[in-house]
């Protein structure tokens, strides 16, 4: 089975959380087991997928030397402030150590009811479940700091949503589950001495190598800020639309949290919105590095009481992070759509080049993940225009913006064609979660208990660079009629 090594947070103050025990289910079969992740954490697939390790990842019983906790957080919620929000509908189970020595937790997500359920079920639904265990996955493949679905059960149960829909459990393993949310949480609260605890924590668990630091607390803040703009313009590099850039969504040690409304964009636009919930746009796609920055504003805020002795010179080190947050992005950013181009020493005028592509991209519709390959195509091969051209609408402007790139390709030292091809396809995937496929997936999934479509999918997410010729129609951008544009959190 592996062993626990220990339960950090379990220890560092019963103020965290609360204990409570996951909610035993009817009938759970193990549908979806992630066999490397579960041999990289020394965990025995084959026990896993036994009656026993079925029953105990589904909560029916006690998994040996866990201690089963529901967390504690707040957060600020479509820009409003939440003083208690929780796990409502999630277990921490403990900790492993992985073969290189990296700690992961366990958590049980979609397992009962929890202290801070405020009257929800607790539960999770099979379509939400399968979203974030494919999602995460390939989030992973792209290289995006994530946490990652080790199983998904099914429950032998139904949750009622907007119809009733067969249950399901994501264990989920992450590097750790604080947010921006817990610290809030605990600066509602003036508790300075639980504060210290989480960013000592965190320091020690993620930034080791600030604990020697006379302004380690002002230098975590520097440090997460530099996590987020690069989470960020990852983000942004292959599509994705979180959705919930809630701050109990925002995790400190910089992996991708929740994958409810998420989704990946089809045709380009940067207001591109598929949160039912978000009927503002708060969290739409080109807003995300804004989202960001609230959250460490939000996370500077509960750390004032431990960046100094005087009121004035705590906010001044906390503005400075937070000021400091737009460079970070702009950097991270710069690297990703250099990369994305062609141009690995990405300069402004690099990212000028990139903005006015984008802008032929809303003007035509094009989609996101294939303009990217076919540019790499082109950069590949003389004459390789066409396919580009066509997906920019064949305008003037899209012939004048290709001419501006290949002239600015012929300025960079350095590969030629054929290696400049393969450099930007290792960094612009050919397929991608894609909406329609993963609603596809979700309804067989649902209607007819068949995992063939969610199987498919994690086959060509698992390498999302590669051609993957026996299953080319998955990289095929939806028809209008398949278009989906609108996400839902499951919750």
């Amino acid at each position: 089975m592996g062993a626990w090594v220990d339960h950090r947070y379990h220890e560092l103050s019963d103020r965290l959380f609360a204990p409570v025990a996951p909610t035993p289910v009817a009938a759970p079969e193990l549908l979806l087991l992630n066999v490397p992740l579960a041999r990289r954490l020394g965990l025995d697939p084959d026990w896993l997928a036994s009656p026993e390790g079925v029953a105990c990842l589904a909560g029916n019983s006690t998994l040996p030397g866990t201690r089963p906790v529901a967390l504690a957080y707040a957060g600020h919620q479509f820009g409003h402030f939440s003083p208690v929000l929780g796990d409502g509908r999630a277990i921490l189970l403990g900790e492993l150590e992985d073969a290189d020595g990296q700690r992961f937790e366990l958590q049980l997500k979609g397992s009962g009811p929890t202290p801070f359920s405020r009257r929800g079920d607790g539960r999770a639904a099979l379509g939400p479940a399968l979203r974030e265990f494919i999602v995460s996955e390939a989030m992973a493949a792209f290289g995006i700091p994530t946490t990652r679905a080790l199983a998904v059960i099914s429950t032998g149960e139904l949750v009622f949503r907007e119809r009733a829909l067969p249950g399901a459990i994501v264990v989920r393993v992450a590097a750790s589950h604080i947010r921006v949310g817990t610290f809030q949480f605990f600066a509602a609260r003036g508790d300075r001495a639980s504060l210290q605890l989480l960013a000592d924590d965190v320091i020690a668990r993620h930034y080791p190598d600030l604990a020697g630091s006379s302004d380690r607390y002002g230098d975590l803040l520097d440090a997460v800020a530099e996590r987020q703009a690069r989470l960020v313009a990852a983000w942004m590099a292959v599509g994705f639309v979180h959705g919930v850039m809630n701050t109990d969504n925002v995790a400190l040690s910089g992996e991708t949290l929740d994958y409810g409304p998420c989704a990946f964009l089809d045709a380009y636009h940067p207001a591109t919105v598929f949160s039912a919930i978000d009927e503002g746009g708060r969290y739409a796609f080109a807003r995300q590095p804004q989202m960001a920055a609230f959250a460490l504003a939000r996370l500077a805020e509960a750390m004032l009481p431990l960046l100094a002795d005087n009121e004035d010179a705590a906010f001044q080190r906390a503005q400075g992070a937070v000021d400091g947050f737009a460079a970070r992005f702009a950097a991270a950013y710069r690297a990703a759509i250099g990369a994305k181009l062609g141009l690995p020493a990405a300069t402004d005028a690099d990212v000028d080049l990139s903005r006015r592509l984008l802008d032929l991209m809303t003007a035509s519709a094009a989609d996101f993940t294939m303009t990217f390959r076919d540019l790499g195509d082109a950069a590949g091969f003389e004459g390789a225009d066409a396919p580009l051209l066509a997906r920019l609408g064949g305008t003037e402007a899209a012939t004048t913006w290709i001419a501006d790139w290949r002239a600015r390709l012929a300025a960079t030292p350095g590969a030629g064609p054929a290696e400049t091809r393969a450099a930007m396809h290792a960094v612009n995937p050919l397929f991608i979660p894609r909406n329609h496929r993963l609603e596809a997936a979700f309804t067989a999934a649902v209607d007819t208990g068949s995992l063939a479509e969610v199987r498919d999918l994690l086959t060509v997410l698992a390498d999302p660079y590669a051609e993957h010729p026996d299953h080319a129609a998955l990289a095929v951008p939806p028809e209008p009629e398949e278009r989906v544009t609108r996400t839902f959190c499951g919750t």
